[in-house]
């Protein structure tokens, strides 16, 4: 059997905005534990000096404004989601720069962040070229978090995954992997020599909190439609993936879908070097 094509990073990050509203409507939030964490190990607090990288719809930007985030820059590559990031200007206080563009090329002032965090976007980027630049851009004992909602948990069974594998095996699959691999975002031994290979932080903090998606059909839909595996093919073969998978939720599970979810974060604190 051959192996899946894997989404090239340049054409995935571009995938996201075709449909913001449907993105920002479906697209389930973070656990509320994540910011917990944040906010316990210090590495979030009033005036964190904040760049987030990859901030899509704005999903975890709300609540990172809400705790803090201060002022708070934004580099988000697809111009899809320009409109929603703006519109979170509108509503806060917090001094906002969003900027459209890769993080990998984007000019960022050196030694200068509290906290950089990637919500479900750090698997767009190599890790070792990010991580070098991420450790360039924080202050010296600043925090880096990245996470993740995870659709399906390694840990769980996932009868719908299980369902629908036939229709969605034969599609190329996103750098975050998918559920018949260890998803980027679960494979810990990798992600902390990622950390490790810098010698620029300490040991990260790993934390993984698992949860249930519930969706009737027409959220099925409307979340899959979401994916870059599905929402980058040509409309018909994406109408006719989408109908299936429709279809199966209906039929075989009477319109209620449990995703298993799983929210994975790593939390590392740049090293403070003795002059």
């Amino acid at each position: 059997q051959s192996m899946p094509e894997i989404i090239d990073r340049k054409e995935g990050r571009g995938l996201f905005g075709a449909d913001p509203n449907n993105y920002n409507e479906i697209r389930p939030p973070y656990p509320e534990q994540i910011y917990e964490f944040l906010l316990t190990t210090g590495a979030l607090h009033a005036d964190t000096a904040t760049l987030e990288i990859g901030a899509g719809n704005g999903l975890a930007t709300r609540r990172l404004l809400d705790l803090g985030a201060h002022p708070l820059t934004i580099i988000e590559p697809d111009p899809g989601f320009g409109q929603l990031l703006a519109s979170l200007s509108a509503g806060s206080k917090a001094e906002i720069c969003c900027m459209e563009g890769s993080f990998e090329e984007a000019e960022l002032p050196v030694g200068h962040y509290d906290l950089v965090a990637a919500a479900t976007s750090f698997h767009w980027i190599q890790p070792a070229i990010g991580l070098a630049k991420i450790a360039r851009v924080l202050k010296p004992g600043g925090h880096v978090a990245i996470w993740w909602n995870q659709f399906g948990d390694t840990e769980r069974e996932d009868p719908f995954h299980d369902a629908t594998r036939t229709i969605l095996r034969p599609l190329a699959i996103s750098p975050s992997g998918e559920p018949d691999t260890v998803p980027f975002a679960l494979a810990i031994p990798a992600r902390l020599r990622d950390f490790a290979g810098t010698g620029q932080f300490e040991t990260p903090e790993y934390r993984a909190y698992p949860w249930t998606l519930v969706l009737n059909t027409e959220q099925v839909g409307a979340l899959y439609a979401t994916f870059s595996s599905i929402n980058r093919l040509p409309e018909e073969q994406r109408k006719s993936i989408l109908d299936q998978l429709m279809e199966v939720a209906e039929r075989q599970f009477g319109g209620r879908v449990e995703k298993n979810m799983v929210s994975p974060i790593y939390l590392a604190r740049r090293k403070t070097f003795a002059a």
